[in-house]
């Protein structure tokens, strides 16, 4: 007698792909808005074209910033314990290998890394997304330190003073960017990627 077949089973649930659109637009207003507040103040020789900051002035560039910040610190700490307590982060996220890495990357850079299974991360996407992680909780962290320095003593000093945080909050801002645009051409390298992530596609369980 044949086994019945596995259902179906969306490769990006409904929570997942919610709290990908809900981070990616926190993340475009805290850059943006970050931007704007930079240019306030800079710490390099450069600052950002008025016309992609948001806020118009330094206060609107400031509410922006906070509200975006509280909504990013929530929607990023929903995904994270749907991801711990369901066994997704261990089951996508992990076994990770430097030799697994340079595996994928080189059929990557070869055009030869298959991308039928949507729900399989390759190496090189595992990295890249707990990196990404990793970059927006110090965002978060670095950020608590420009905001209440005095309130938050430990974290200043873990990060060189209030200065040192405004370094640190600068290059995870600029890594993040550096994410998001590689993203985005892996998004259009492989088109059916996007729409998985707006309505789900179903992949055999």
């Amino acid at each position: 007698m044949s086994q019945p077949s596995a259902s179906p089973k969306a490769s990006h649930p409904r929570w997942l792909r919610l709290t990908h659109w809900l981070n990616a637009l926190a993340v475009l207003v805290m850059v943006t808005s970050g931007w704007r507040i930079y240019n306030a103040s800079p710490i390099y020789d450069f600052s950002f074209p008025k016309s992609i900051t948001l806020g118009g002035w330094l206060g609107g560039a400031l509410q922006w910033h906070f509200a975006a910040m509280w909504f990013l610190a929530i929607n990023g700490l929903v995904y994270l314990i749907i991801n711990l307590f369901s066994g997704r982060l261990k089951r996508r996220f992990f076994p990770v290998s430097p030799k697994g890495v340079l595996h994928d990357l080189s059929a990557a850079l070869r055009g030869k890394l298959g991308h039928a299974d949507l729900s399989h991360y390759n190496q090189v996407q595992r990295v890249a997304y707990l990196f990404v992680i990793v970059d927006i909780t110090l965002l978060v962290l670095s950020g608590l330190v420009l905001w209440k320095s005095v309130q938050f003593p430990i974290l200043r000093e873990l990060m060189w003073g209030y200065e040192g945080a405004r370094h640190v909050h600068f290059f995870a801002m600029a890594l993040l960017v550096a994410f998001v645009a590689v993203h985005l051409v892996m998004v259009a390298l492989v088109p059916k990627t996007l729409l998985a992530m707006i309505v789900g596609r179903k992949e055999p369980v």
